[in-house]
């Protein structure tokens, strides 16, 4: 399994950067205009709210699980949430946390 969350933690950056990164080299960094694009219709919208959620749930889960099972570098999958997303996050933390449990083992 740790292979298999290193390999998702890689795609969770390289998919969601991936779309961004042609945005950005077409647009600037223009906020406006993320923001704009990012919200143009109700779907989107609701997508949107869907990942803040998720976010939010995911945060509470690394802070409170990491805690408890003392995961180190928990603090690196809740940056990696706030500066990619879930995609991200999720499969880091759950690769720090398989990794750690698997050095605990005889």
């Amino acid at each position: 399994m740790v292979r298999f969350y290193l390999v998702l933690t890689f795609l969770g950056i390289l998919l969601p950067y991936g779309a961004l990164v042609p945005w950005l080299i077409t647009n600037g960094l223009d906020i406006g205009l993320l923001l704009n694009d990012a919200l143009v219709n109700p779907i989107s919208i609701m997508a949107w709210l869907d990942v803040l959620v998720g976010v939010i749930a995911l945060i509470g889960f690394i802070l409170v699980d990491g805690h408890r099972h003392k995961v180190k570098y928990r603090y690196f999958a809740v940056l990696g949430t706030l500066s990619v997303g879930v995609s991200f996050g999720l499969p880091m933390y759950l690769y720090f946390k398989e990794k750690q449990s698997l050095q605990v083992q005889p």
